[in-house]
């Protein structure tokens, strides 16, 4: 497989998407193929995933079958979407992937972390991101980025506790394996663009 497969993960609220929109326009400024995609709702299938994850409406959902649903769409999106085009060369930007179930189900809903690395394993078939770059911000930070920015879903609106266990879940990866690059999340976004263009730039060139 001749593509790039880089990965953005951390918190809500972390600058993590604005972070990988402005890569994406630094990519197509320099005339390098890619695909901005995300999880959940990189198909259409995933969309109608999403929807249900995300919405208000859906308080009531377990930790197992919230688990499932995430486990679905990422299955439909390896097949239909990264696969495809990793295999046509390019380099595909995923606004969150496997970590992120590992910290939110794992870590923040306290699902087996051993459970939860055998459906990613069955879900992306293997496939691993060659980089995966991680925003990190204080929870309350974060936070207040996202009152101010937007109205907020079903998993923004969790308790506290859950969300600085879903960042305690993505350091202690990000611990564990070589494929992670720290970001600080807490400058403006031109020093933080500057961190992720520093992480990218020795896989392109």
């Amino acid at each position: 497989m001749s593509g790039l497969f880089i990965t953005f993960e951390g918190i809500d609220g972390s600058g993590k998407t604005t972070q990988l929109q402005k890569l994406s326009s630094w990519l197509a400024g320099a005339s390098i193929p890619h695909l901005v995609t995300k999880e959940p709702g990189g198909t259409v299938i995933g969309r109608e995933i999403r929807q249900i994850l995300l919405s208000s409406s859906s308080s009531n959902i377990v930790p197992t079958a919230e688990l499932l649903l995430y486990a679905a769409d990422r299955a439909q999106h390896v097949q239909q979407v990264l696969l495809p085009e990793l295999r046509a060369g390019k380099v595909v930007l995923s606004d969150r992937y496997t970590d992120a179930t590992v910290a939110y189900q794992g870590y923040g809903r306290l699902l087996p972390l051993e459970t939860i690395k055998e459906l990613n394993s069955i879900a992306t078939g293997g496939l691993v991101p060659n980089l995966t770059l991680l925003f990190d911000l204080e929870v309350e930070k974060a936070q207040l980025r996202l009152k101010r920015s937007r109205e907020i879903d079903r998993l923004e609106s969790e308790f506290y506790d859950f969300h600085e266990r879903v960042r305690y879940g993505y350091l202690e990866l990000a611990r564990k394996d070589s494929r992670f690059v720290l970001i600080a999340a807490n400058s403006s976004q031109e020093e933080i663009f500057e961190q992720v263009l520093s992480a990218v730039k020795p896989f392109l060139f």
